[in-house]
């Protein structure tokens, strides 16, 4: 009797653990052909083509700024083909555009602009269009800062506006990791855009800065105590992360790159934008890995 009912127990063990293994197998099969999740992209970038790039009025000897833009670009244009090519054909949802507010005259600019507004997803994609997009941007925005250095009329970039009217519509979009790369100088000035409320202003310039004080090592307590900054929008964009690549400040005041970097902090701050860095106008070999690191960095 008990030799049977060693035997029956050692019949159901082996039962339990084939049964076990089979769905062992079944859950580890299901389990690999999932593909893993993947976000898709959705980057903007918005050029300030005021007179921060002439090459008159604020010409530098080791690089000029339009170069440095055109670096900066570079690097983001290959962050965005290095994700897509991490990505399974089917994956592929991923869009890139470039922005300019107010549009520039020259309609040939326009033209180029609408362009390099890309949309690739499992039915364009080629290994031959992403190899494709690094030189196209390249060569194309380079037409555009040659177009606007050779007009020589700068009208200027209203930012401001931008961010109040026009980034949550044409920035923004459901289900995307939402980027904003800025190309500026980090002062903001538009003929059309000049409102001021109280110490909160639409526009920030050197003289601005003098004027309100904020050229002294109490530059800080200044600015918080007397509430000086951008004036607010009403935009909510936590759906959006801004990279800010150019901040060149005065050299007469020691204090101007500090003011510059508190007003856009604050700024963005109360418009809740998910993540943001600021940065200045360094030489593009030194801000590739920055550029990269913030793009493809996994939130």
């Amino acid at each position: 009797m008990k030799n049977s009912l060693t035997i029956l127990a050692i019949a159901l063990l082996l039962v339990s653990i084939f049964s076990c293994r089979q769905e062992s197998g079944k859950e580890e099969k299901e389990t690999s052909s999932k593909e893993p999740l993947s976000e898709n992209y959705n980057i903007s970038i918005l050029l300030d083509l005021s007179d921060r790039i002439s090459l008159t009025k604020n010409p530098n000897p080791t690089m000029e700024y339009y170069q440095r833009d055109l670096g900066y670009i570079k690097s983001v244009s290959e962050a965005f083909t290095q994700h897509l090519k991490t990505k399974r054909i089917r994956q592929i949802d991923d869009k890139m555009q470039l922005f300019f507010n107010p549009e520039p005259l020259d309609p040939e600019i326009n033209t180029i602009a609408k362009n390099l507004r890309i949309t690739i997803d499992k039915n364009n994609a080629s290994k031959n269009l992403l190899n494709s997009i690094n030189s196209n941007y390249a060569a194309q925005t380079s037409k555009i800062y040659d177009s606007a250095i050779k007009d020589d009329h700068f009208i200027g970039s209203d930012i401001w506006n931008f961010f109040d009217t026009k980034a949550k519509d044409q920035c923004v979009e459901k289900n995307y990791r939402n980027i904003l790369i800025v190309l500026t100088d980090g002062y903001m000035y538009h003929e059309n855009t000049i409102i001021t409320e109280g110490n909160r202003t639409t526009y920030l310039t050197p003289e601005l800065i003098r004027k309100n004080g904020l050229n002294t090592k109490d530059w800080n307590k200044k600015l918080q105590e007397q509430d000086f900054g951008f004036i607010k929008i009403g935009e909510n964009l936590s759906n959006l992360e801004v990279l800010v690549l150019g901040i060149n400040p005065g050299k007469k005041n020691p204090y101007e790159e500090k003011v510059i970097t508190a007003y856009w902090t604050k700024w963005f701050t109360e418009m809740k934008v998910d993540r943001f860095e600021i940065k200045n106008a360094d030489l593009p070999s030194n801000m590739e890995q920055i550029i990269k690191d913030f793009i493809l960095r996994q939130k």
